[in-house]
Parts: C-alpha cells; structure tokens; sequence
C-alpha cells in the first residue's frame, strides 16, 4: 500500500511540473509573438504569422487594409486573389524556411511583380512578408503614372499588370484579354473594341514585344460617336512608334518614337522617300496593305538617314480614320539584328568561298606536280646547250609562277602549311627594308617608326612578309604621284573586347602594326568587300584581287586580326593585331639546300623500297620514276586499302613510306597509324596539296614522318626520301627478299619483274 501511494505521487509530481513547463513556454511564446507584431505592426508592406498548417494567427495593419482581417483562415486562401495556385508556392518557400530558416521568391501577380519572404520562428511558426515590387519603367515613367490604359500580358494571354487608367475604364482587374478584347487576336497598329463600364469603346491598339515574353499593350480611346477619332496628344506620346499615312503612302502624322527613329519627316513626305531595301515598288507594298493583301507582315527597310545607318521592322496595318481608309505604320529598331545576321552572311560567305578555294588549289596543285614534275624529267634528258631546254624550262618556271598563286587561294582558305616561331618584328621589318624600298619606286618615301620596347610575336616570317609587301604595293599603287608610306609598330593591350567591323578582338596584350599611305583612299561602298577574293578597285590587267584577301587569310591563320580605316582623297591604313609573347626571338638557321640532282648507280646488293601510296595517277606516275631513277625500288598503291594490302605480305620491308594524305576512302595518316602498327620502324613522308587539321601547327600527326607539300619538284621529292632514310636508318639486310616490282605492275629499276598479286 505505501508503495502505491509512492508512485502516486511521483506520476503527480511529474504532472504539475510538465503543467508548469507548458504554461511556461506558452508564456515565452506569448511574450515573443507579442514583441513580433508590435515589430511588424507598422511595416509598410503587409505581413502575416502562421502555423505549420498555414493558419493565419496575426497580420499587420498593411495585410488588413489589403486583404481585409483573415484571422483563422489560410494564408492560400487570402493570397488567390493575386496568383493562381499560391498554396504550391507558399508550400515550397515554407518547406525552405523549415531548413534554411528562411526563404523568399518572386511571382508575378495580377498587379505586378511581388516579393515573398518568410522567415521561420521558435515554437514552429512563420512570419510571411509581402513586398511590391516596381514595374518595369515604360518611357522613363512606371506603368501607373501613365495616364494612357495600358496592360502587361503574358505569351498565353493572361493579363500580368493593369495600370490605374485601365482599371478604371474597364471597372475591375481581369485575368485574361478575351474579358477585355471582343475580337481577339491583338491586331497592333489597328482599331479594336473593348469592353468597359458603359459599354464598348473602340480603341487605337499598340502591342510592343517585350522581356521575358511580356508583351505590352497600349490602349488610345476613341470619343464616343466619332469612330477613327484620335487623341493627337496621345498618339505624340505613345512609347512605340508609330506613323499615319495615306492610302498613297505619303506621311500625315509622325510620333516622337519614330521621329527619334527617322529624324524629321515633313508632312506629305513619301514612304518609298524613307526606306529602301523593300525588293520591290513600295507603292506596291502600300497597295496591298490598303487592300488587306499583306496580313501585316512586317518587312525590315533600311532607312535612309545621312547620319548613321537604321534598319527598321515596319508594319503596315489598315485602318478607318473618320470614315476615310488610312495606314498606321508600326516602327521597330531592327538594326542590331540586321547587323548580326549581315555578321553570318557574311562569315557563311567567306566560308564558302574558302572551302571553294582550297579544293580548287588543291586539285590545281596536284596538276602543277604532275606538269612540274614530268617538266624536270625531261629536263634531265637535255642539256643546257639543247634548244628544247630553253621552253622547258619556260614551262618550269611558269609552273612555278602558277604554284605561287595557287599559294595565294591557301592563304586566303586558311589550309596552307605555316612555319611559325617567335619573331621581333624589327628585325624583320629591318631585314625587309631593301625590297620594300625598291617596290615603291623613288616617288614614294617609305619610313618606320618602331616601339622600343616592342614584344615578340609568334608567327611564320615568309608569310608575314608576303603580307607586309601586299600592304606596301597596294598603297604604292594608291599614290601614283608619290607620296609617303609608314609603317608603324607598338605594343597595346587591350583591358576589354575591342569590337569593330563585325569582329570582337579579345582582351590581351598585342603588337600592333600600322600601314598607313596618302593615296587616293577607298569607297565607302567598297570598304567592306576589299577582304573578298577577287575583288579589285584596280583597272582590269592591273591586280588579281587576292593581295588582300591573302592577307587577311595569313593574318587570321596566325590568330591576329586586320583592319582597314580610309578616307576617300586622304589616305587608307591598315591595322594588323599580333598576338604578343613574351619569349624572346628564335635565332633563325637556314635550312640545308637539298642535294643537286645527279643519278648515282642503282645500289645492286640493296636498294632501298619505297611504298608510294597516291589517288592521282599522273602524280603517282611522275613520284614513281623520280624515286626509280634515284635508285630506290618502288612499289605503288593507288589508294589506302591497297596499300594495306601489300603489306599483309610479311616477306615485303619497306625503308619508307610516302603517301598522300587526302584520298577516296581510307585517308593517309589513317593508314598510315594502322601499317606502324605491325611495322613501328618504317619513316613515313605525307605529301598534299594542302595540310588539313591532322597537321596541328605544321607538325607532323606521327613520329618519323616528315609533311612534303605539293607541288614537288624532281629534286625535292629524292632530297626528302633520302634525308628520312639516312636519319631512321636502313633496314636489316637479312629482313630484304628478293625481288622487285610495282604494286600497279611497274618495274624496278633492274631487269627482274614480279607482279603482287
């Protein structure tokens, strides 16, 4: 019995002291809620507590005058007159707070944009913050200080925002335009009728595009009676601009916006006397807007302004003005996007015209081979003394002036093999000096001015000189009375993107180098194609039209950029930006002159074995007695597959391999990583027209290969096989079988033929 009366009194012990513990904690979070409101009871923007459940315990004196008094309901419930749904999204940020603390969120209600926040308190709480946020400024001005009724709706046709203006006419907020617009859809520039508090009312409809798929519409009442009345005052201030025209196309009114986008127009002027650019009549255009023809379709013109250049999207829409049938004209600013899409035709253009000329020159450049290469055959056949010798070597040298200029449409492709190392562009300019002074004659004056301190650039030098000399022609030719030629350098950097002539130069340290003249200067209209190839402004039989084009392929093959400035009768200068580096220059070592064509005896006991890989037979044909008659035994394959299979004989070694690296099919260094596979010792030489992206920076894609660029002459050809045998070594005699013959049914230099089969 003491027992139980001992635990009878402990379990009451417990009871009152937990009674206690929650008066007690009923009484902090009394007091806490207390301090809270009296915090909040005077913010501006209207603030509400809740429970876990999203019950409403408190609200500010700006919730209650907003929202009326909601003590026990839901903060959902007070909310759905704003924003559709609002419990998933009080649901989120709550959800947010309980983790965090505290969250907040943007949405876009009926009035606006609004900015909720809540904050998490102790006793499992929340304190929720409204706060409006401004619309975005129209005309310099918010959208309900614009007396004009105007609305925000969304790309579905909900209607975002109302101003004060609008809501008075229509009486209330509405959700969507077909509570507003009789006859949807939204037809901008036109007459439209509305619905309002006494009745329908036609209204001028201006619709602008704007950020986030917010469209902005904009509402000029008509006065009762008088259909096609329209507030002049209105119209002048509208933020979009706007024209009245006749049925003919001549302007009757003009807006500020579009006068800020046309400059002054007088009445009465014509429409085809403000754009141009149309395609076609634009008497006609206005026709068919007259006669509903064109179902506002909007037509980008250039304007014609003498100031500056402004390309328009102009709209044409019909309307009925006090009983008569007029035009309203709707302007937008297209120029940015007329400049971006003038950017891609352009960069498509010159892109085409760069695949186009590299195939050309390298088609051309494996006929110059063949026609060289058979030249230097003959050659070897007749001595100097021999009357046919003087139009072989014509042939040879034209060869060779038809090679140069195939190199002129590779440069400008940007598929040529440049050579770059670190140069100090004073040396250079110095060691250029000479030739330069003898092309311009001595009418012309040529000086250079350098930057002491000039950085190094990393550059091929033959090519960066043919440039300078395009440079110095081009402006000698200019002066024809004389006149003088600097040639400047300095360094630059640039701290942003310097973006000019629809080209951004990125931010960096540069060397920059500026050929400027005093000739008769450049067209306007001309400027911007003087990059093209082909395009002269010399008389025919004077220039070909690839100097600049060139240039411009050799500098931007380089990573550097070139810019042109040019006053007609004063003067043109050329920009060109080099990328600068910081290592100092390369001592440069000439390259040891390949051996003079002699023909040593054919070595009996071992001559070496060349596999000649090539698509084009005529070349093929030419490579092969060349390397005959030096002594080497040829096999020959007119393409890769054929090329493998030759060598599934394992009795075949071969010392090298030359093979071309564009063909039908299996390309060169493809095959060629396939056979080192099983023969790793074999040098390799890759022969093209021109070196496609496996030769990164001109460097060989394999080791102990070697890149021969075409066309080749004789000698060049031997000397390149002969260096990459010597330097990998010849083949182990033991390896040799016996035997010589040609893949194609050629024969080896001696009398012995087998055929492969």
């Amino acid at each position: 019995m003491t027992l139980l009366l001992s635990v009878s009194g402990s379990f009451l012990v417990l009871a009152v002291l937990a009674k206690l513990a929650q008066r007690l904690g009923a009484r902090r979070q009394g007091q806490m809620l207390a301090s809270l409101s009296a915090f909040i009871a005077h913010d501006a923007s209207p603030s509400f507590t809740t429970d876990a459940e999203g019950e409403i315990g408190y609200q500010n004196r700006a919730a209650t005058d907003r929202f009326g008094a909601r003590g026990g309901q839901t903060l959902a419930r007070a909310l759905g007159e704003l924003f559709a749904n609002p419990g998933s999204v009080l649901a989120r940020l709550q959800s947010k707070a309980v983790a965090l603390g505290a969250a907040r969120e943007d949405v876009v209600t009926r009035r606006g944009h609004m900015r909720i926040a809540v904050h998490r308190i102790d006793g499992g709480g929340f304190l929720w913050r409204l706060e409006d946020m401004a619309e975005r400024a129209v005309g310099g001005r918010g959208g309900e200080t614009l007396s004009l009724p105007m609305l925000t709706v969304s790309k579905t046709g909900t209607i975002l925002f109302m101003n004060e203006a609008l809501r008075r006419l229509v009486g209330e907020r509405m959700r969507t335009l077909d509570r507003i617009f009789t006859d949807l859809p939204i037809r901008s520039g036109e007459e439209q009728e509305i619905t309002t508090t006494e009745g329908p009312m036609r209204c001028m409809v201006a619709q602008i595009e704007g950020a986030g798929g917010r469209d902005e519409i904009y509402l000029m009442p008509v006065a009762p009676g008088r259909p096609g009345t329209h507030d002049p005052a209105s119209f002048e201030s509208l933020p979009v601009a706007l024209m009245r025209l006749a049925i003919d196309g001549r302007a009757v009114d003009v807006n500020r916006a579009a006068r800020g986008l046309l400059g002054q127009i007088a009445p009465g002027t014509r429409l085809c006397d403000l754009f141009e650019g149309l395609g076609r009549p634009v008497e006609d255009w206005v026709a068919d807007a007259v006669a509903g023809r064109t179902e506002r379709r909007p037509e980008v013109l250039r304007a014609r302004r003498g100031d500056r250049e402004v390309f328009l999207q102009v709209t044409l829409a019909r309307v009925i003005e006090e009983g008569r049938t007029g035009l309203i004209a709707v302007l937008s600013d297209a120029t940015q996007l007329k400049t971006l899409e003038g950017q891609f035709v352009q960069s498509q253009k010159m892109q085409a015209i760069g695949q186009l000329a590299g195939g050309v020159a390298h088609d051309f450049n494996n006929l110059l081979t063949a026609i060289s290469g058979h030249c230097d055959l003959l050659m070897l056949r007749h001595d100097k003394g021999d009357p046919d010798y003087t139009d072989l070597d014509q042939i040879s040298q034209n060869a060779n002036r038809a090679a140069s200029l195939v190199g002129q449409l590779l440069a400008f492709s940007r598929k040529q093999t440049l050579k770059p190392r670190v140069i100090d562009l004073r040396d250079t300019l110095s060691d250029l000096t000479h030739l330069l002074n003898r092309l311009v004659g001595e009418k012309v004056v040529l000086t250079l001015i350098h930057d002491d301190n000039l950085s190094t650039i990393r550059a091929d030098k033959r090519q960066l000189e043919q440039v300078i000399m395009n440079l110095v022609v081009n402006a000698r030719d200019a002066m024809p009375g004389g006149g003088e030629i600097r040639i400047e350098t300095e360094n630059l950097r640039l701290i942003e993107d310097l973006k000019r002539d629809r080209a951004a130069v990125p931010k960096g340290d540069y060397v920059v180098v500026k050929v400027t003249d005093e000739g008769t200067g450049i067209p306007p209209d001309k400027l911007g194609k003087i990059f093209e190839p082909f395009f002269t402004t010399k008389k025919p039989g004077e220039g070909t039209g690839l100097g600049l084009s060139t240039a411009y392929g050799i500098v931007k093959q380089t990573g550097g950029y070139i810019f042109c400035d040019s006053v007609l009768g004063s003067g043109t200068a050329f920009t060109l930006f080099l990328p600068a580096h910081d290592r100092p220059a390369e001592v440069e070592t000439d390259a040891p002159a390949g051996p003079a064509l002699e023909l040593p005896a054919v070595e009996e006991s071992a001559p070496s074995r060349v596999l000649l890989v090539e698509d084009e037979a005529p070349v093929r044909a030419f490579a092969s007695r060349a390397l005959k008659l030096r002594g080497y035994t040829v096999f020959e394959a007119e393409n890769a597959e054929e090329a493998l299979r030759i060598l599934d004989d394992e009795s075949l070694v071969f010392d090298v391999f030359v093979t071309d690296v564009i063909m039908p099919g299996m390309d060169g260094p493809t095959w060629v990583a396939e056979a080192l596979k099983r023969r790793p010792d074999t040098a390799v030489v890759f022969v093209s027209g021109y070196a496609e992206d496996v030769f990164r920076e001109g460097r060989p894609p394999m080791p102990k290969s070697v890149f021969l660029p075409k066309p080749f002459s004789l000698s060049e050809l031997t000397a390149t096989v002969q260096n990459q045998i010597s330097r990998h070594g010849k083949r182990k005699a033991g390896a040799m079988s016996a035997g010589h013959a040609s893949a194609s049914g050629g024969s080896a230099p001696d009398s012995s033929q087998a055929r492969l089969s």
